[in-house]
């Protein structure tokens, strides 16, 4: 590529971001979070206030899951594990998530799921990659591979929120993105939201390896947007084992817990997912 082409194209997004700055400054916009008027330029339409309520999970969890505890008696044991993952319910060795599904996070996440806004795809990518930096033995991996969407909805949408959240994560961790090894082959049912007992029934057998996928004893950083009941995870990584994955890391942007949202009680409708 000759000198000034490479010169030119590496200005590309430099006057992509003034554009955006100018606009901003000219016709100001609220913030798609909380509407109050966005007094600083940025590609994310979230005020810094928004952004900054984006807490990362602290406190002790379970070691395998991630779920922080409430009970003191079981972050006070030998190996603190929740009652599923005693039961060893999960197929993935460890899941991490950055925050908890409050109602600022619930909006951001609408924004990059429904909206397309992706400047917030990079910004939870980088949460998660010092989410990884925080614990780089236990969250080591060999390719990224985000949750599949099927394909009736990615061609409804255009495309899969946690592939714009994987991607720049991949290249935060200077892994290769492995967007193609796993295929939903059901597509979830038109209902809008489950039941934990629906959600579990309808992912089962959903997640398949492609037939020319070679990952034999990798270690897979498999990516999504929520974990709420753990169900599609769990059967991504079911479809990730069969074909020989050597282990399974799952990452999330939030957390859902029964001791935080009232609708996660049993028989009650929780957040819909794809």
């Amino acid at each position: 590529m000759a000198p000034f082409r490479r010169f030119a194209l590496g200005l590309v997004p430099v006057f992509r971001e003034t554009l955006d700055a100018l606009a901003s400054l000219v016709f100001p916009a609220p913030c798609r979070i909380c509407e109050a008027t966005l007094t600083t330029a940025s590609r994310i339409p979230v005020c810094s206030t928004c952004l900054t309520s984006l807490k990362p999970l602290t406190g002790v969890a379970c070691q395998k899951c991630g779920r922080p505890f409430v009970s003191a008696v079981a972050a006070a044991a030998p190996q603190p594990l929740c009652h599923l993952c005693r039961r060893d319910i999960y197929n993935f060795d460890l899941a991490r998530s950055f925050a908890a599904y409050t109602d600022a996070m619930v909006r951001a996440i609408v924004l990059l799921k429904y909206h397309e806004v992706t400047p917030l795809g990079a910004w939870f990518a980088a949460r998660l990659a010092e989410l990884v930096a925080r614990d780089p033995e236990a969250l080591a991996a060999d390719v990224v591979v985000p949750v599949p969407l099927h394909v009736s909805r990615l061609r409804e949408r255009g495309y899969n929120q946690a592939e714009l959240i994987a991607r720049p994560l991949a290249k935060r961790l200077g892994l290769p993105l492995r967007s193609y090894l796993l295929v939903r082959t059901r597509p979830r049912p038109e209902k809008l939201k489950l039941t934990r007992q629906e959600r579990w029934r309808t992912v089962r057998g959903a997640y398949a390896m492609r037939s020319e996928a070679k990952i034999d004893k990798l270690r897979v950083l498999l990516v999504d947007d929520v974990f709420t009941t753990g169900a599609t995870l769990d059967a991504c990584a079911r479809a990730l084992r069969k074909a020989g994955a050597g282990r399974v890391v799952a990452l999330t942007v939030a957390r859902v817990a029964p001791e935080w949202q009232p609708y996660a009680s049993p028989g009650v409708a929780e957040p819909a997912e794809d």
